[in-house]
C-alpha cells in the first residue's frame, strides 16, 4: 500500500489521524508556551516541521490549505506557506483501487460502459483523481473519482484545523476565526457531494452560455454518482504556461477569467470560491476552460448590492454608505477606527476598479498580491481588539485575492474599471433576485440560506 492509499483502511485512518493530531498538538503546545511563558516561537522553523510532518498526507488537508491560503490572517503566514506547499498533484491511487472504486459506483461491468478508460490518472488532487476516458459514442470524457473514506477524513482534519485556529487566535486576536472555520467546513462538506457539484456545473453552464471566452464541461449523468463525476473533457494548457507570452494574449485570458468569476456574481449572486490554478486551463484562442465546481457560494442579492455600495462609498468618501455596506455583509460593532482599518483593505481591493485606464492589478513590484496592505490591516485590527469576518464575506474575499494573484502573475494590463462597470452599471437588486431564483430552481439547487 502506498502513502496515497493509507486512508482506505481502518488502520490507515487511525495512523493518519494520530499523525495529524500529534502534529497539531505539538503546534498548540508550542504556541501556547510562547504566549504564556514568554519565550519566542520560531514560527518559520516550526512551520517547516509542520509541513514535513503532514507532507505525505493526501486528502482534506490539501483542500483546506487551498481554501485558507488566500483568507488573510486566518493562520500565520509561515503556516499558510507550508500548507500550500502540500502538493495537490500528489501520486495517484493505483489501478487496483480504481477498478474497485469504479465497480462500486457503476457496477462490475463498468468497463463495458466506456470505449476506453486510461489506467493512469490524468490529475490527482486533494479529494479525488481524474481519469481520461472515451465514451461509447466516441466523446472525450473526464472521470473524477473520489477517494474512499473522505467524509471521516474531512471531519477529522476540520476538527484539527479548528484547534489550530483557536490556539492561534489566543495568541493573536486580530481576526476571530470561528466564522471562517464554519464557512470552510460547510463548503468542504459540499465538495464531497458530486451530485451537488453536477448541479453546480449545470448552473455555471447556464450562467455562462453566452460567454464566448469561457467553456464549461457538460455532465454525463448516466456515468455519474454521488462519488463519481463524469463530464466532457476540455483540452487546454495550464494557465501559467502563457505567463511569458505576448501581452495581448495574456490580457485576453485575464479578461475571460474576470468575466468567468464576476459575471455570475453580479448577474446571479453566485461565485466560484476556489480560484486555484488547477481549476482552469487555456485553449489556443485564449478561451478559458473553467473546471471543478465543488466550492460554489450563493449570496443574497443584498450582499451583492453592498459590494457595489462599498465601491461607491470609497469613490465618494461616503462613510455612512460604507457602514451600511459592512453591516449588510454582517460586520458588527463598527467603531470609527475599525471602519478605517476595514477601509484600508477595501481601498486596496477596489483600487484597480477606480481608475478608468489600463493598468496592472497591483502596480508596485511586490511579488505577493496584497501582502503589505494585509500586514498593515492586521496590525491595526490587532491594536483595536480584532474583528469577526462574517461567513458570507470569507469566500468573496478569497476569490478577490486569489484572482488578483493570478492577474499579478500574468502581468495583465487591463482597464479593470471598464470591465467592472460593464457588470454593475444599471444593477437592479430585485432583478438579480429573480434571475437567481430561476437559475437555482432550474439547476435543482436551494436558495441562499
Amino acid at each position: 500500500m502506498t502513502k496515497s492509499s493509507e486512508g482506505s483502511t481502518l488502520s490507515g485512518r487511525v495512523r493518519r489521524y494520530a499523525r495529524v493530531s500529534a502534529t497539531v498538538g505539538g503546534l498548540a503546545a508550542r504556541v501556547a508556551g510562547a504566549h504564556y511563558l514568554g519565550f519566542d516561537l520560531d514560527r518559520g522553523k516550526h512551520a517547516a516541521e509542520l509541513g514535513a510532518a503532514l507532507g505525505g498526507l493526501k486528502g482534506p488537508l490539501m483542500k483546506v490549505a487551498q481554501l485558507i491560503s488566500t483568507v488573510p490572517d486566518a493562520l500565520p503566514e509561515e503556516y499558510v506557506q507550508q500548507l500550500t506547499q502540500l502538493q495537490a498533484n500528489a501520486p495517484s491511487m493505483g489501478w487496483r483501487f480504481v477498478r474497485r472504486r469504479m465497480a462500486a459506483e457503476l457496477g462490475p461491468d463498468w468497463q463495458g460502459r466506456f470505449k476506453s478508460f486510461e489506467r493512469q490518472a490524468a490529475r490527482a488532487a486533494s479529494l479525488g483523481q481524474v481519469h481520461r476516458a472515451v465514451g461509447l459514442d466516441g466523446s472525450a470524457l473526464a472521470c473524477k473519482l473520489q477517494y474512499p473514506d473522505m467524509q471521516s477524513a474531512v471531519e477529522a482534519d476540520l476538527n484539527q484545523l479548528k484547534l489550530v485556529m483557536a490556539i492561534y487566535e489566543r495568541y493573536d486576536r486580530a481576526v476571530a476565526t470561528g466564522e471562517i472555520h464554519a464557512e470552510i467546513s460547510t463548503r468542504l462538506g459540499e465538495e464531497l457531494d458530486y451530485e451537488r457539484e453536477a448541479r453546480h456545473m449545470a448552473l455555471y453552464g447556464a450562467m455562462l452560455r453566452r460567454e464566448r471566452g469561457v467553456k464549461v464541461p457538460e455532465l454525463v449523468p448516466e456515468l455519474s454518482t454521488r462519488r463519481l463525476l463524469t463530464m466532457t473533457w476540455l483540452d487546454g494548457r495550464p494557465l501559467l504556461d502563457i505567463a511569458q507570452e505576448p501581452l495581448e494574449r495574456r490580457n485576453r485570458v485575464a479578461h475571460n477569467l474576470f468575466r468567468a468569476w464576476y459575471l455570475p456574481f453580479y448577474t446571479y449572486g453566485v461565485i466560484h470560491g476556489d480560484p486555484h490554478l488547477g481549476n482552469y486551463t487555456v485553449r489556443p484562442d485564449g478561451t478559458l476552460n473553467l473546471m471543478d465546481f465543488g466550492c460554489i457560494r450563493v449570496f443574497r442579492a443584498s450582499f451583492v448590492q453592498a459590494v457595489i455600495d462599498l465601491y461607491h462609498a470609497l469613490q465618494r468618501g461616503d462613510r455612512a454608505l460604507a457602514v451600511h455596506a459592512y453591516e449588510t455583509w454582517g460586520f458588527e460593532g463598527l467603531s470609527r477606527e475599525l471602519i478605517e482599518a476595514l477601509n484600508l483593505w477595501a481601498e486596496f481591493v477596489y483600487a484597480p476598479l477606480m481608475e478608468d485606464r489600463p493598468r496592472r492589478i497591483q502596480e508596485n513590484e511586490s511579488g505577493l498580491y496584497g501582502a503589505e496592505v494585509a500586514a498593515r490591516v492586521h496590525q491595526e485590527l490587532r491594536r483595536l481588539g480584532g474583528v469577526t469576518p462574517p461567513r458570507e464575506f470569507v469566500l468573496m474575499d478569497r476569490a478577490a485575492i486569489g484572482l488578483g494573484s493570478v492577474f499579478l502573475r500574468l502581468k495583465a494590463e487591463i482597464n479593470w474599471y471598464e470591465l467592472f462597470h460593464g457588470l454593475i452599471d444599471g444593477f437592479d437588486q430585485a432583478a438579480l433576485h429573480r434571475r437567481q431564483a430561476r437559475a437555482l430552481k432550474a439547476a435543482g439547487l436551494p436558495p441562499p440560506g
